[in-house]
């Protein structure tokens, strides 16, 4: 991206002689936000599998325009779909070339792409003055998020991360019962994820990547990597595979810990740890994510609440020890199938347990409600429990309420970004198998010079370098 031409859009878009053909999020006063009246015209980038879902959910809401997709691989099963079923969409290859021809005509983006490729696509939208809508973990590097939480200052624009349980039911109880005093005083949380992943199994002992395969006739391979340091193509990187990859996703962590802590995060105000220790790491390996994992992250007091611990445990049989009368563990209802079928129903679903000085909580994931161990602690509680008010609007409609000004959104990049960086240190922690000691004001790992240095990351690819820059 040359900086000529992103001048000229700049400059296209703030000059005084342009009002009559800036799109209505200008016209309005606010980047990033369209007149009550008017649908917001999205562009979706990443269109099969989750991107795909997200699109449908996006277009249920039936207050936005699809005027342009664009994904890597358009020729795919996955996302011929998408095309068929939205035929009048300008379609795109490469999302720079969407924007250089698309940009007076988008309001909003919506990211539905491998975890590591998140944060060139958003900066660039953000910086165009367009909202942002990122399906989580919102960036595989802990400097991505600090940037992008920057250029949110910086743009005012409206941003989400696609935590969709951050708008259900678990949300609204959360923040009402630690408002009134049910939850307080919280020590300890466990969050659990123990269904099998898509490199369980893997030869542990792997020292290089795959061998390079022939790239797919459709596949923009170079686009693909975005930022990334050179691979070779193989499928064993693609249609959710990145995830298994330190180089690309972020592993059960990345991929769960947005639903299962997001509230634990946000309510009890915990920011971000002083340490991450990794209690247990089974089948470490240096380029994927361990076989089973469990990682203590530790939080000190703060505002008159004690230090807290959470401790997360995944891997198929890494399971926490259960209080007595736990019972049966609940599937939440809206979580989205997985590329590879609906997710497995187990003895202990995807969930946490929250331990209080009096109470303990016991929810599952998304927007799964808790409830209040054992029954008869619940019983003698039922009467000091407030009335919780309901949604008015799901994830995906209160990104477009607040693109038009009407609602505000429930996890902002100040919200989503420090999570998301929880999430980052439990990975370096993963990838190095070691303590991770972090100085909290500072924002540095202080034991560990190279993974301190991973909170940046390896530099991007030559030709990508402006991203960070903007």
């Amino acid at each position: 991206m040359k900086n000529s031409r992103r001048n000229f859009i700049r400059n296209s878009v703030l000059g005084v002689g342009a009002v009559t053909i800036l799109p209505s999020h200008v016209v309005f006063g606010k980047p990033g936000r369209v007149m009550p009246s008017d649908k917001v015209n999205v562009a979706f980038c990443g269109i099969g599998n989750r991107g795909g879902q997200i699109l449908g959910q996006i277009m249920q809401t039936g207050m936005v325009n699809n005027v342009a997709m664009c994904d890597t691989d358009m020729g795919a099963p996955h996302t011929t779909r998408s095309i068929e079923a939205h035929p009048d969409a300008q379609q795109f290859q490469d999302f720079r070339v969407m924007f250089d021809k698309m940009d007076k005509s988008i309001d909003a983006v919506v990211v539905g792409t491998p975890d590591f490729s998140h944060f060139p696509i958003a900066i660039l939208a953000m910086s165009m003055g367009k909202g942002v809508y990122v399906e989580k973990p919102l960036t595989r590097t802990f400097q991505e998020s600090e940037l992008l939480m920057a250029a949110a200052k910086k743009y005012k624009v409206v941003t989400q991360m696609g935590n969709q349980g951050h708008s259900e039911g678990n949300y609204f109880q959360f923040k009402s019962w630690v408002e009134n005093g049910i939850i307080k005083d919280v020590t300890k949380v466990v969050a659990h994820m123990n269904s099998a992943r898509r490199w369980h199994g893997w030869d542990t002992s792997m020292t290089s990547f795959p061998k390079g395969e022939p790239v797919p006739e459709t596949l923009a391979w170079d686009t693909w990597l975005g930022t990334a340091q050179f691979h070779e193509y193989n499928h064993d990187y693609i249609n959710g595979q990145w995830r298994c990859w330190y180089d690309f996703g972020m592993g059960a962590l990345g991929d769960w810990g947005a639903h299962i802590i997001d509230t634990v995060h946000e309510f009890l105000d915990l920011g971000l740890p002083y340490e991450v220790d990794p209690v247990k790491i089974e089948g470490h390996n240096p380029l994927f994510y361990p076989q089973a994992s469990t990682l203590d992250f530790k939080f000190p007091k703060r505002k008159g609440m004690p230090a807290l611990t959470i401790s997360w445990y995944d891997g198929v049989d890494n399971v926490p020890e259960l209080p007595s009368n736990y019972g049966e563990s609940e599937l939440a209802s809206d979580i989205p199938a997985a590329s590879t079928g609906q997710i497995e129903k187990r003895k202990l679903n995807p969930g946490k347990i929250i331990y209080s000085k009096d109470l303990t909580f016991k929810g599952g994931s998304h927007g799964s409600t808790l409830s209040i161990l054992p029954s008869a602690k619940a019983k003698e509680v039922e009467k000091q429990l407030p009335k919780v008010p309901e949604s008015p609007s799901n994830h995906f409609e209160n990104f477009i309420l607040a693109c038009r000004g009407e609602e505000k959104t429930r996890s902002p990049f100040e919200v989503s970004a420090p999570l998301s960086q929880v999430f980052v240190l439990g990975t370096l922690a993963q990838r190095l198998n070691t303590k991770i000691t972090f100085d909290r004001k500072t924002k540095q790992i202080t034991n560990n010079k190279m993974a301190n240095d991973l909170l940046v990351g390896t530099p991007p690819r030559k030709g990508w370098e402006e991203f960070y820059r903007l």
